[in-house]
């Protein structure tokens, strides 16, 4: 279904690059108004080091059809998150979609790694910047959210509730991270629906965010060269494709039977008709499960 969020306002939160950036762009494409939010800008980055902005997202936004408000904040400060609500309370007067995709861990993670192997500082502050930076947002955002019904909240991690399910994450720290999200999801569906809102948790599949790209030393237009180097890397998909599956799943009007599960953009896709960038329909966690984790060659055919 076509989406049309004219009149429709947006908090990507974590939106500089990645899937933040994906969803934050085809919302934009639909018409919203969408508030970026993140750390680096023009002016000041991050102890990540990148190029991406949060400007540029916003642009990216607005070149799509939408208006894109790039705003500085670090969602770990409740009184930036208070101001920045306050603000889009002044300018907009509402909030219709909130998208809690504020990560940062990747520099904290260490792999295959027990508790007491892993780091113990960058372990705990991976959880704040993961947990308690959604708790944040939420608890100052969904006050706003709620005041006209039809409220959207989605909550980005990392596999679904069924693969997370029976699959070690790698370490006990990312493990909780991402089952945590799911719980968190599925507890603020509980305390929204009574005030016609709702909320899911939603995974992308193995996306080329920009950073993996970098890891892989590929760009968009040549990533098949990474499978080279991971030959399961051609089920991956691009940010967009998150992006789209937020798009599709705002735009339906009986969205709510989805409220507090756990979803990704490969099963959305089913559901919804959409295509990832270069027509592509990839279904990474039926391909992780029945391929990639029961040891078979890499071979995407039929998972596409």
């Amino acid at each position: 279904m076509a989406a049309d969020f004219k009149g429709k306002v947006a908090l990507v939160a974590g939106g500089t690059r990645g899937a933040g950036r994906g969803i934050a762009v085809e919302i934009g494409a639909a018409g919203a108004t969408v508030y970026v939010t993140g750390r680096t800008t023009r002016e000041r980055q991050s102890e990540y080091g990148r190029p991406e902005t949060i400007e540029e997202t916003a642009e990216m936004v607005t070149a799509a059809g939408g208006r894109g408000i790039a705003v500085r904040v670090d969602h770990l400060e409740a009184a930036e998150v208070e101001a920045l609500v306050a603000r889009i309370r002044r300018e907009e007067g509402r909030l219709d979609i909130l998208v809690n995709d504020i990560w940062g861990g990747e520099k904290l993670t260490e792999w295959n790694k027990s508790a007491w192997e892993h780091s113990l500082e960058k372990g705990l502050h991976m959880l704040r910047l993961a947990i308690d930076t959604h708790l944040i947002t939420a608890h100052y955002a969904l006050p706003l959210m709620i005041e006209r019904p039809g409220g959207l909240l989605v909550e980005l991690t990392d596999g679904t509730a069924e693969y997370n399910a029976t699959h070690y994450r790698l370490n006990p720290y990312y493990d909780l991270v991402k089952t945590g999200v799911i719980r968190m999801a599925w507890a603020h569906a509980k305390d929204l629906a009574p005030h016609g809102a709702m909320a899911v948790a939603l995974t992308p599949g193995w996306m080329r965010s920009e950073m993996m790209l970098d890891a892989y030393q590929v760009r968009e237009e040549n990533w098949r060269e990474a499978a080279k180097v991971q030959p399961h890397f051609v089920i991956s998909e691009t940010p967009r494709f998150t992006g789209r599956a937020v798009a599709a799943l705002a735009a339906d009007p009986d969205r709510a039977r989805w409220n507090g599960q756990s979803l990704s953009s490969g099963g959305l896709a089913k559901i919804y008709g959409f295509n990832d960038l270069d027509g592509s329909r990839p279904d990474c966690w039926r391909y992780m499960d029945e391929v990639m984790e029961a040891g078979k060659e890499a071979d995407a055919t039929g998972y596409r």
